[in-house]
């Protein structure tokens, strides 16, 4: 099952740093051959890419497929099909399902749940919470791509490790080199303020961004960092939304303190004025929050202390995104618009094409051990493509969205750009909107190193 064979011919090759014209041969699922008017020969099918940007396939770092425990709310195969339709070829899959991912039992319970549901390509993170801190190496050995951590409360309601704990964790991260993601929020500080803002009688929507304000994440922000400069270990905040946490990371960063930060589209694309257009359907966490921290957060990318992101692809059933505020579930579906947002955005001037590749692409990929394999178009690396037309809009729709319950603020945008084809290590996964080829995907394993981003 390692691949197809194809020739893509005269696209403009998207990387990291330059835009250039090439056909790409994909033989047996890797890339075997870069440049001008290539063969045909031993291939099964020919792509004629002229006029569309060919990427590397994105990597979505930051996905809760809802399975196993929670598939009422979407499942494995509905997601990464939604993915493969969005352009995502690889998604790395959060822990906090049930049972969460806390040992290599559990991770090899999901393991071989998932792997014949998946229509891209996968890799599991394990979870560290505080009774569990000796698991790490186990998982470590099991394959994870990284752990996740969550500091403020969250689905499942996983708690944080103590600081004993986290310190130690922190240690063997720096000895492994294995990345830990951090949901930063102070717990103790969101509890506080959602009573106060309930005492207050608010249940508007935007009670939740002053139910959980900045303050949150910039002192969680700021004790990861400092733990981060003592142990070495590999610190990345994940759903950044606060401009404090950017200039927190900035100075860790002009300080030598290797501190990698996420952040998501619907962070860079709305803010507290769409609360009343939207309202609890943008409820996530950490809040959506006021324009100067959305521009602080572009501001962020832009200068390179935020190097990955994420969807943060949270669906949820119908009922449970109803009621008021404090009722209403945090997250929503993203994972399929995650690349089509950002293209978009791009193809608008508001960043380079190549800082997508960067940011969703490259960058996770070397982050979480599956470069050159994963995120590069490179001879030896998978095959794994999106093929983008610019001149063609995306109408983000329910009938477009694969999901149980296609829940997104998003629906009746217009996106500039449409992705032709989602090519999976040769393998042609995703042809004008229609999912063409299933149960594709396979797990992939990190590979250790000692390198670091």
């Amino acid at each position: 099952m390692y691949g197809d064979s194809i020739l893509v011919k005269k696209g403009l090759i998207v990387t990291s740093t330059i835009i250039y014209k090439a056909d790409i041969k994909i033989i047996e699922g890797k890339i075997s051959e870069i440049g001008s008017n290539l063969s045909n020969s031993g291939v099964d099918e020919v792509i004629d890419a002229n006029g569309l940007y060919v990427f590397p396939g994105i990597v979505d770092e930051h996905v809760h497929m809802r399975e196993p425990g929670l598939e009422y709310k979407d499942d494995f195969a509905y997601g990464t099909a939604g993915a493969a339709l969005g352009g995502v070829t690889t998604v790395l899959e959060m822990p906090n399902t049930k049972p969460p991912v806390e040992d290599s039992k559990v991770f090899k319970e999901k393991l071989s749940l998932l792997s014949h549901k998946a229509n891209v390509d996968f890799g599991l993170y394990g979870v560290i919470h505080n009774s569990n801190a000796d698991k790490f190496e186990e998982l470590v050995n099991a394959g994870v791509v990284g752990f996740k951590v969550f500091l403020g409360p969250t689905t499942g309601n996983i708690p944080p490790p103590d600081d004993g704990s986290l310190y130690e964790v922190l240690l063997k991260s720096a000895k492994l080199n294995v990345p830990i993601t951090f949901h930063a929020e102070n717990a103790q500080l969101v509890r506080y303020f959602t009573q106060k803002v309930k005492r207050e009688g608010r249940n508007d929507p935007a009670a939740h961004m002053d139910a959980r304000p900045p303050i949150c994440e910039e002192d969680a922000i700021r004790k990861l960092i400092l733990f981060s400069k003592w142990t070495g270990g590999r610190v990345h905040i994940v759903h950044l939304a606060a401009k404090e946490g950017v200039g927190l990371i900035k100075e860790a960063l002009s300080r030598g303190i290797k501190v990698t930060a996420e952040t998501c589209p619907h962070y860079l694309l709305l803010n507290s004025r769409d609360y009343e257009k939207y309202g609890t359907a943008i409820k996530v966490n950490p809040p959506i929050r006021s324009e100067d921290h959305q521009k602080a957060l572009w501001q962020g990318i832009m200068e390179g202390a935020i190097i990955t992101l994420g969807s943060d692809h949270a669906p949820h059933a119908a009922e449970e995104k109803e009621g008021d505020v404090w009722r209403c579930a945090a997250g929503f579906t993203g994972v399929q618009t995650f690349f089509p947002l950002m293209l978009d955005q791009a193809l608008k001037g508001r960043l380079p094409l190549t800082k997508l590749t960067e940011l969703m692409s490259e960058n996770p990929a070397r982050l979480f051990g599956l470069w050159p394999r994963k995120g590069a178009i490179s001879v030896g690396s998978d095959g794994d493509l999106v093929i983008v037309d610019p001149k063609v809009e995306t109408v983000v729709s329910k009938d477009w969205l694969k999901a149980k319950y296609p829940i997104t603020p998003y629906l009746g945008w217009r996106l500039k750009g449409k992705i032709r084809y989602t090519v999976l290590r040769g393998k042609v996964l995703v042809r004008d909107d229609r999912l063409v080829a299933e149960k594709y995907g396979m797990f992939v394993e990190p590979m250790r190193s000692k390198e670091k981003l």
